[in-house]
């Protein structure tokens, strides 16, 4: 494994969904690195990063085809990127039967269709230089699917897929493939998350949903810091090579992925029910 900064393996750096939260941890840990950085935003309204390496990019990943037009320039202007993080997205917390499907829908394009495209355009890339690193942002929602959030889990869970097989695909061409699969950060995460309206909602649904919102919020805000995900990323980055990385709060990073592994699905489902108050 490697131990000097990643700048010396990636020399130029794509980020989506940059301005806040973990896009942001990334965007500081690799300009910390040495690497210079493009980093998306929809309207960097919200104060940008400061410096010299840093580049502003705006980008609205709902419009795929513009998406990757916008990747397309940046890349050019950076001589190419060696590293591209895909971390944009969105929550949505609601009933899957009594919320709108327009929501639903919005989500799996933006956050699984529309991150598939970038990746497609990026890797392409990687693969005719030989080298490069793609990472998409999954999450541990995709393993451990949160009640009330079912799109936002199936988006992750796919996105996971997409990783796995690429893995494969990209074996013995100088490209790696990372899937990074984020636990609760505190990132205000939960602050951004739409709740649409939920007509015909019954009592009961209403009620749980109710307590699973307060959970979830408790288990955002006191979750750990967004740098601690970025050096969980620098480590998988200097290894070089391909895999799956889990980063969190000790349960989800470590005592999940043993449930998951050597536990029943009854057993897994049995846990969310009682740590979700259902």
């Amino acid at each position: 494994m490697s131990t000097g900064p990643l700048s010396t393996r990636y020399r130029t750096a794509f980020v989506s969904g940059a301005s806040t939260g973990l896009g942001h941890a990334f965007v500081e840990m690799l300009l910390e690195d040495g690497v210079d950085v493009w980093g998306t935003s929809r309207d960097w309204k919200r104060p940008a990063v400061r410096h010299d390496r840093f580049h502003p990019v705006i980008m609205e990943l709902g419009d795929g085809p513009a998406a990757v037009k916008v990747f397309q320039e940046a890349e050019q202007a950076a001589g190419g990127f060696d590293l591209v993080i895909n971390n944009a997205g969105f929550g949505a917390f609601g009933s899957f039967a009594h919320t709108d499907f327009g929501v639903w829908e919005e989500q799996l394009r933006v956050m699984l269709v529309n991150t598939a495209r970038l990746s497609h355009v990026a890797l392409r890339g990687m693969l005719s230089r030989q080298r490069g690193a793609l990472v998409n942002i999954s999450s541990i929602a995709g393993e451990f699917g949160m009640p009330y959030q079912a799109v936002y889990n199936t988006t992750k869970a796919g996105l996971s897929a997409l990783n796995e097989s690429l893995m494969y695909e990209v074996k013995g061409t100088g490209v790696i493939v990372l899937d990074f699969r984020p636990g609760d950060y505190r990132t205000d995460f939960e602050g951004s998350v739409r709740r649409p309206e939920q007509p015909g909602i019954d009592p009961v649904n209403a009620g749980r949903m109710a307590r699973v919102w307060a959970d979830f919020e408790k288990m955002m805000r006191s979750g750990p810091p967004p740098a601690q995900a970025a050096s969980n990323l620098r480590r998988a980055l200097r290894r070089g090579r391909s895999g799956t990385v889990r980063s969190g709060r000790f349960f989800q990073a470590i005592m999940g992925p043993l449930l998951a592994r050597f536990g029943t699905l009854a057993m897994k489902r049995r846990f969310l029910e009682i740590y979700f108050g259902l």
